[in-house]
């Protein structure tokens, strides 16, 4: 399917507030005539277009709201014309006789407002200091959430709500009898006087523990837990990727592991595990971990809250990074806050040092790539009729310069050079953060895209069996089975946070079995010659490793993972380095094939991956891959579990040392910070580094 042009796809998006905003002018226009056809028509009309608000443009409605133009006050307006017009159409005198009617709609807007008034309240009754995944939390006393209607959703309950009393007045305009409209106000009063009788109901029964009582469960629960090592993240909604590389590495290791989190959206973000995931998302909270048995924290990214965590001086803290490249960001000043920095290889000691940004080379401790393990190993040329090429260029940066992504100054030509090869099978995978910073990214994506997907249009071959086709589905169900869970609809966070309970044994083995039956399913259900764009989470990057051949990206983390399989592959130099400075600036691509913007290089390249013989970088690949991603012997997770014991030692030794010299005279760290503490230190926070 093409995409609308531009000005179409505008008019689109603002048709909603257009039918809106015309609704209104009309109503009052046939209020003022009077004129019971165009009061009919725009109010039906306006009733439309807010449904449609509602349902398909939410950014739309915030921006209503800033301006002060609210779905109260436009409701209001709505009502308040059609009562204006039902006056004017019912001729002199009739003032008396439609009072009943307006004291009615002030009657239900009364008990509107003292609903959403109830459910502010209920709502911060069931709001906890904390959150927890994968904890038996049924100690706390939580009960079902209202409905989703009641507690959240203010803009559709009013029109639902208000929907009876509209149509009566409109019956009531067009037939003269002020009993239709009486029928309908009076329905809409009992809709919310009975949501107000639910919401308050939830108030005066017995309510989730109190905050206090959540914070000393979570004290107990630390006590009798007493986790040892875990996982520290923060981060944006796009972000969750960064913490879920980790997960099998950080349960794989000696210890009891948690996660810490600090946003509440990012609960049901992170990936499917067992490990006990706490989201402490204000500092008073955070510093609890201070007494607790915690020896050390790993950190896949920056962000501006990290700060708060390193002031905790019983545990120690690791900077893992969640990928390791050549750009600026690898090396990031930020981390002489830690105590080490884990890197994957001999690169990334170099790459410190070179920067010279204040990391002691002491405090730089080579682990390799844990994640790497289900990466298979190069099994010689494509052995099919077509070479599988995994392009998957990186994003645009915050920095905006060029040469960070390929999309948009090389993207469409690779892509069609490419294509013009009938041997080629594309697999597309773009970075998830793919234009969130420059729309030109966005643009660029959209149109590698739209050529994907016409010369698919243009393909023919043979396709899987019914059968074949429907396993993928069959072992979606089986993961999801294990890795979602039941949730009703109307579940807020404090309910979710009681299903999601301690896990039953052996389910971490199980979703990897799961996955591995998927993505197996995943693979022989699609077409042999289809070209294939990859943006959900699934297939993940790894699997798409083991389908390629042959990988065309740019400098990032993705280069560096895939030298652990030792295949060809190519990096784009789309900035102004010439190819003998990109190579010497960026040591991840001395093993690969450069191609220039305009992919000229991309046929013989192709030539190379199919004719070994052709493949002049092949033995350069397994120094750089030992250069890069450090031995093979002691295994990745073996290192990793060495470095998390020798700092957990460490920890240990500073607890002793303090232990003895925390004297009378000497002050110690502060238990918990008062809540103006957390506001102040939140306040001060650093922006984050993105």
């Amino acid at each position: 399917m093409q995409p609308l042009p531009p000005l179409l796809r505008y008019a689109a998006h603002a048709l909603p507030l257009a039918v809106l905003a015309a609704s209104f002018a009309a109503q009052a226009a046939a209020a003022a005539v009077p004129h019971l056809a165009l009061l009919a028509t725009a109010t039906a009309a306006n009733l439309l277009a807010e449904a449609a608000l509602h349902r398909w443009r939410p950014g739309q409605v915030s921006l209503l709201a800033k301006v002060r133009a609210d779905v109260m006050v436009r409701r209001l307006t709505c009502d308040f014309l059609l009562i204006v017009g039902l006056l004017r159409l019912g001729g002199d005198h009739r003032e008396t006789v439609y009072l009943p009617l307006v004291l009615g709609l002030l009657l239900f807007y009364a008990l509107h407002f003292a609903g959403h008034a109830a459910a502010i309240r209920v709502r911060g009754a069931r709001t906890l200091p904390l959150l927890t995944r994968n904890i038996d939390a049924s100690a706390l006393g939580i009960t079902p959430a209202p409905p989703a209607l009641l507690m959240r959703r203010h803009g559709p309950r009013l029109l639902l709500f208000g929907l009876p009393a509209t149509a009566g007045l409109l019956v009531t305009a067009a037939s003269d009898e002020p009993e239709f409209g009486a029928a309908g106000i009076a329905l809409s009063a009992v809709l919310a006087a009975l949501a107000l009788a639910r919401l308050v109901r939830c108030l005066v029964r017995r309510r989730p523990a109190s905050p206090q009582e959540v914070l000393d469960w979570f004290d107990g629960w630390l006590a009798e837990y007493r986790p040892t090592v875990g996982m520290y993240f923060s981060g944006g909604v796009s972000s969750a990727y960064q913490a879920n590389m980790w997960l099998d590495a950080l349960s794989g290791l000696d210890g009891r592991p948690v996660i810490v989190l600090r946003e509440r959206f990012m609960m049901q973000r992170i990936g499917a595990t067992d490990i006990p995931i706490v989201c402490l998302p204000k500092v008073a909270q955070l510093l609890r971990l201070e007494h607790s048995a915690l020896k050390l924290l790993i950190h896949p990214a920056n962000s501006g809250k990290t700060s708060q965590v390193l002031r905790i001086p019983s545990i120690k803290h690791a900077f893992v990074n969640h990928g390791e490249s050549d750009k600026l960001s690898s090396c990031n000043p930020y981390a002489k806050a830690y105590d080490e920095v884990w890197v994957a290889g001999p690169a990334a000691r170099e790459r410190y040092a070179l920067a010279d940004v204040g990391i002691e080379d002491r405090d730089v401790v080579e682990i390799g790539r844990p994640q790497l393990a289900p990466i298979a190993p190069y099994a010689g040329p494509p052995a099919g009729p077509y070479t599988t090429v995994l392009y998957a260029p990186t994003w645009e940066g915050w920095d905006g310069n060029p040469g960070n992504t390929s999309v948009v100054l090389a993207g469409e030509n690779i892509v069609r050079a490419l294509l013009r090869d009938p041997a080629v099978r594309l697999l597309y995978k773009p970075h998830p953060m793919t234009g969130s910073v420059d729309p030109r990214a966005a643009a660029a994506d959209a149109r590698v895209q739209a050529l994907i997907h016409e010369a698919n249009r243009a393909r023919t071959g043979p396709r899987p069996g019914p059968q074949t086709a429907a396993e993928p589905a069959r072992r979606a169900a089986e993961l999801k089975a294990l890795t979602t869970a039941s949730f009703r609809d109307d579940a807020d966070d404090a309910e979710r946070m009681l299903v999601q309970s301690t896990p039953e044994p052996g389910r971490a083995e199980a979703v990897a079995a799961a996955t591995a039956a998927w993505e197996a399913a995943h693979w022989a259900s699609l077409p042999p010659a289809e070209h294939q764009v990859i943006t959900a989470a699934q297939p993940a990057l790894y699997s798409c490793f083991n389908e390629a051949d042959l990988l065309i990206s740019d400098v990032s983390s993705v280069v560096t993972d895939y030298l652990a399989a030792e295949k060809p592959y190519a990096v784009a130099n789309t900035g102004e380095l010439s190819q003998e400075q990109f190579r010497e600036a960026f040591p991840t691509v001395r093993a690969a094939t450069i191609l220039t913007p305009d992919a000229a290089g991309v046929a013989a390249l192709l030539d190379s991956v199919r004719h070994p013989a052709g493949d002049g970088p092949a033995a350069a690949r397994a120094g750089l891959k030992l250069h890069l991603l450090g031995p093979s012997d002691p295994p990745s997770q073996a290192r990793f579990n060495e470095a998390a014991l020798g700092l957990c030692e460490i920890a240990d030794e500073h607890r002793v040392r303090m232990a003895r010299r925390l004297l009378p005279g000497i002050p110690a760290q502060r238990g918990a910070p008062t809540e103006a503490d957390a506001a102040g230190e939140e306040a001060l926070e650093p922006a984050p580094e993105g």
